[in-house]
């Protein structure tokens, strides 16, 4: 059932889940804001005075923290942030959380805290950092060098992820629940970078490394060192096999299957956006 489309900011507006957020919502005809740096008005996490005039007017946000809700510190900002919505008259808040993270679950709490009617969509590792994020020049280069060992992940694909927090936006019967959205099977990274050496006839191999070698790396290429350490760390915390296995949760809201690491392979091969010499890609 379908409740009165409520006016939404979509943080992280612009970014791999938050664009497919602000298209499902338009394509329901609610009236949305893009709350990004660039908009107008302009928001910022790292910007408290950006907050309050990107939240006048708003009904309902989806909260997707950036860099990631998994970071150091992400659950005070997000908690100020929450408690500033409510306080301005927001009455849903959809809560985007990494599956199995502590930082995120203090996200979380924060968010069941603040006093809205509130959904988490949890989510693991997101499909589309192959193409969309810090993994395309990796995938490019022909060698994917990560500290996730063998481990499987239900790979999550940013589609799914969008259209469960659509639901909960813009619906009855998600207030209160946690949403916990995978792929619909298990897969280890060699298995993935596997899947996209096939689709673009290249060599492209998964390397496991230390997160010592990792950080190493991405500072090398003109990553900041907090960032990379702090993405180290998260890799190193989930990826220890918490959240190898799959929920029916698409389905269920859905009412279909969620979309295969395959199909995004095999879609996103045709884009040529992992071509050796394609160039430039980036929120959540």
């Amino acid at each position: 059932m379908t409740a009165t489309a409520p006016t939404t900011l979509v943080l992280a507006g612009t970014g791999k889940t938050g664009r497919r957020v602000v298209s499902g919502l338009e394509a329901r005809d609610v009236p949305v804001r893009i709350g990004s740096r660039r908009a107008d008005p302009p928001f910022d996490w790292q910007d408290d005075t950006t907050w309050e005039p990107a939240l006048r007017g708003m009904d309902a946000a989806y909260v997707a923290f950036y860099p990631d809700a998994a970071f150091p510190g992400a659950a005070r900002t997000v908690g100020s942030f929450a408690n500033l919505a409510v306080a301005r008259g927001v009455r849903r808040l959809v809560l985007l959380a990494d599956r199995g993270a502590d930082e995120a679950e203090r996200c979380e709490q924060a968010v069941r805290d603040s006093g809205a009617e509130w959904t988490i969509v949890r989510a693991g590792f997101i499909t589309q950092n192959f193409s969309e994020a810090f993994l395309v020049e990796l995938v490019r280069a022909g060698v994917v060098a990560l500290p996730a060992g063998d481990v499987a992940e239900p790979f999550t694909d940013a589609e799914d992820i969008a259209d469960v927090a659509v639901a909960a936006l813009t619906e009855n019967g998600h207030a209160g629940q946690i949403h916990d959205v995978t792929g619909p099977r298990l897969l280890t990274f060699a298995d993935a970078v596997g899947e996209i050496a096939r689709a673009t006839r290249r060599e492209i191999r998964y390397l496991p490394v230390t997160p010592d070698q990792f950080i190493s790396s991405l500072t090398g290429r003109g990553v900041p060192p907090e960032y990379a350490t702090q993405l180290a760390d998260l890799m190193a915390e989930v990826f220890d096999g918490r959240r190898a296995q799959v929920t029916d949760t698409v389905e269920r809201i859905l009412g279909r299957p969620p979309r295969d690491f395959a199909e995004y392979v095999q879609e996103t091969a045709t884009t040529g956006v992992w071509d050796a010499h394609a160039g430039p890609s980036g929120e959540a």
